[in-house]
Order: structure tokens, then C-alpha cells, then sequence
């Protein structure tokens, strides 16, 4: 090839049929090897929450032809065989092990260039999407496994060897790479696993990329405004137990919320059953904010049931101080005192009086020293006293509760790996 001649020309005089027949393997010494290497030019998921990802690389394959070698005087180092390409032997490389193409298998956007030595290199650009593996049952604190791989569809191991290039252990990245909803932590290039096939054995090379997902997008959209409406939920425990419109308020709103909030973020997740932690904060919260409910329920029955007839109150709870028997009893007695000994400010003090808390019989004591030392009795709790008592428990158990599961469920699904 003399020195002047267009690269053209060049391709011409090496692809002539009479000397180059693309159907034929390069004739080499041995098995012919195809390097392979993959430079990544952007990842993207439609959503957080998808386990469809899709990439976008060039895929570089290297192999040797003597019969493209031109030692000569020519100004070029390599030929640009792109308008070629149709009378150049290419390995039939397929993609298994993923999705889909997004853009369609032609055209093809490609660059195909032949070296002095006869090395030719053919690039490839790709745009897959990846259906990944995912750990369900812990979403979101899972990390999607997607995998492709590479192989020739119809030259068996015995003729091509597809290995990867200078024995790259993990993917190039472009300076420029973009990423989308799709934050990669780990890539990996091995070969694929020898096994036995019916087609036979054929050269594989395996990608496996492994990603994982924003901590803080769920974080801010899903479990902190959960654990604002749990704990919204527990102010009703420092409200006064008879404030029903301010309890049934907060108690409702905050139970409608939850609902609204949880229904429309499942709404973008996967239609599968085995969402376990997902199901696991749902039900729980739910569980709380319910059960806030049920003890402002409790609470305001309690508080409004009628006292027993034998409580005595304290001054300033009720004023009914003694139940109506005790008073009949205390009129007969007084109608049956001589009208001369009766004294306008009470019983005379060792005048004996029946007293009506002694028990199931009747029984007397003066006045002075008898039913005086029984008023001072431990006395029945009053309804009141009990419904605050059940607040005041209420607002160390349900918090207390809540931090308990909080803790339990981060570490136990890896929240904060």
C-alpha cells in the first residue's frame, strides 16, 4: 500500500473477496480471544422504588486478524471501518441475563477501526434496562442485584475465548456518568459459571452491578412523618381527660393522616406480598395511634361513671358528702332526741349516733370519737382520680413503647447501614 493512498482505498484492496471472506474466522493459532470491555455512561430508574434500571455503556471488543495487516508506508495508524463493517468479520456478541433494549438493534451506534498489526477494534454503544433482584422483604433498606452478560451466540468455546480486557475486576466509568434514581456501590466483571447446555458450551462474560437506595428520600417521605403522626397522637395523654373535642381531634386526624400518607407511597411500590417491613411500620404505627384512641375511650368513661355509694369525698370533688341512708338515718335519730337536749349545731359530743361505714352491720359511736375516726378510712379511688392516673401511666408506656420499636426495627432491618 503506498504511501498517498486514502484509508478507503486501503479497506478496499484489504476486503477484496478474492482475499477476505467475512464468513471465516480470523485464522489464527488456537482459540481466538475477543477482548471485552465496558465503559459506563449513565444509570437511571424510573423511581426509588422500581427494580428496573437502565444503563447505558460502550462495550469495546478487541481481536486479532491477520488478514487486515498493512505494513507499509501508509500516513495512517489505524483505518476507520465504519462504512465496512458489513464485509468485516464481527463476533455475533448477544446480550442474556437482562431486560430490554431501549433504543431499537438498528441502527446501531458503533465505531469499527483497523490497526497496522491487524488488531481491529469494534465499539458499541448500549442502552439496557435491567430487571434487578431485590430483598423485599426488608425494602427499602435493600440493595437491587442487576445482572447482565455477554456471549457468543454461535462459535463455541472451542473457537472464541471472551475474556476481559487487561483483566478488569470491575467496570470503567466515564468522567461524565450520570446517574438518575440509581446509586451504584458495587460492580463486578467475571466470567459466566461453566454449566452444561444443550446448545453446548459457548465463552461468556457476566456483569453484575449492585445499587442501593436513598436512605434519606424514605426517610423524609415515609418514616419520619410516620413517627411525627405516632407521637402527634400521644399529646392527647397530657390534655385534661374531659377535653373530648381536642382528643377526638387529634386522635382522628392524625389516624387519617397516616392512612393518606402510607396509601399514597404504596401506591409507587411493587404489587408483591412479601413487602415484610413495610407491612411491619404500617402495622405498628398504626396499632399506636389506634390504641391512643382506645385509652382516650377508656379514660373518658372511667372519669364519667357515677361514684360507689359508700365513698366518702375529699372536700372540693363532689358535693355530696354522704349517700342518702346516711341522712335519713341521721334525721331519725335527731327526731328521736328530746326536743329540749337537741342542740342547733349538731349532736351533743357523746351523744351516740349510728354510724353507716362500719360494714354490712349496723352499728354506733359517739359523736365525738366514733364516726369521725371512720370518715378518716382509706377511701374507694374516685372515678377522677383514676381516669388521670390511666394518663399519667399512658404517657411513660406509649412512648416508651414506641422508642422500643423504633430501635427494634432500624437495627433489625439495617436502617442505618
Amino acid at each position: 500500500f503506498e504511501e498517498g493512498r486514502s484509508d478507503k482505498e486501503i479497506l478496499d484492496n484489504l476486503l477484496l473477496p478474492s482475499r477476505y471472506d467475512k464468513r471465516l474466522l480470523p485464522p489464527v493459532t488456537g482459540v481466538l480471544t475477543v477482548n471485552m470491555s465496558v465503559l459506563l455512561l449513565s444509570l437511571a430508574s424510573p423511581d426509588e422504588s422500581s427494580l428496573k434500571y437502565e444503563v447505558e455503556f460502550l462495550l469495546q471488543q478487541q481481536w486479532f486478524d491477520p488478514r487486515l495487516q498493512y505494513w507499509n508506508k501508509s500516513q495512517y495508524d489505524f483505518l476507520n471501518a465504519i462504512h465496512h463493517h458489513k464485509d468485516v468479520w464481527i463476533p455475533d456478541t448477544y446480550f442474556i441475563m437482562h431486560g430490554d433494549f431501549k433504543d431499537p438493534l438498528i441502527p446501531v451506534h458503533f465505531a469499527l477501526r483497523i490497526y497496522r498489526n491487524g488488531t481491529v477494534n469494534y465499539l458499541m454503544r448500549r442502552h439496557l434496562i435491567l430487571s434487578c433482584q431485590g430483598a423485599l422483604d426488608i425494602f427499602p433498606f435493600d440493595d437491587p442485584q442487576c445482572s447482565f452478560a455477554m456471549e457468543s451466540i454461535s462459535y463455541e468455546l472451542s473457537a472464541i475465548a471472551y475474556v476481559w480486557k487487561n483483566d478488569e475486576a470491575t467496570l470503567r466509568k466515564s468522567p461524565s456518568l450520570t446517574t438518575l434514581n440509581a446509586y451504584l456501590i458495587q460492580n463486578q466483571t467475571i466470567p459466566c459459571p461453566t454449566k452444561a447446555s444443550w446448545r453446548g458450551n459457548y465463552s461468556c462474560l457476566k456483569v453484575d452491578l449492585i445499587f442501593t437506595r436513598d436512605r434519606a428520600f424514605y426517610f423524609t417521605t415515609v418514616f419520619i412523618p410516620g413517627i411525627i403522626l405516632v407521637t402527634s397522637s400521644f399529646i392527647t395523654f397530657w390534655l385534661e381527660w374531659n377535653a373530648v373535642p381536642a382528643r377526638v381531634m387529634i386522635g382522628v386526624t392524625t389516624m387519617l393522616n397516616f392512612f393518606t400518607t402510607s396509601n399514597g407511597f404504596r401506591s409507587t411500590l411493587p404489587v408483591v406480598s412479601n413487602l415484610t417491613a413495610m407491612n411491619v411500620w404500617d402495622g405498628v404505627c398504626m396499632c399506636f395511634i389506634y390504641a391512643s384512641l382506645l385509652e382516650f375511650v377508656c379514660v373518658n368513661y372511667v372519669g364519667r361513671k357515677r361514684p360507689l355509694h359508700n365513698v366518702v369525698y375529699r372536700p372540693g370533688e363532689n358535693p355530696v358528702t354522704q349517700r342518702l341512708p346516711a341522712v335519713l338515718s341521721r334525721i331519725g335519730i335527731i327526731l328521736a332526741t328530746p326536743l329540749g337536749d337537741k342542740k342547733s349545731d349538731g349532736a351533743a359530743p357523746n351523744e351516740i349516733v349510728t354510724c353507716t361505714n362500719c360494714g354490712p352491720n349496723p352499728c354506733t359511736h359517739t359523736a365525738n370519737n366514733g364516726c369521725a375516726t371512720e370518715v378518716r378510712k382509706k377511701e374507694p379511688p374516685h372515678p377522677i382520680r383514676v381516669a388521670k392516673t390511666i394518663d399519667v401511666i399512658a404517657r411513660i408506656i406509649f412512648p416508651t413503647a414506641y422508642a422500643i420499636f423504633l430501635i427494634f426495627f432500624f437495627i433489625h432491618y439495617k436502617g442505618f447501614s
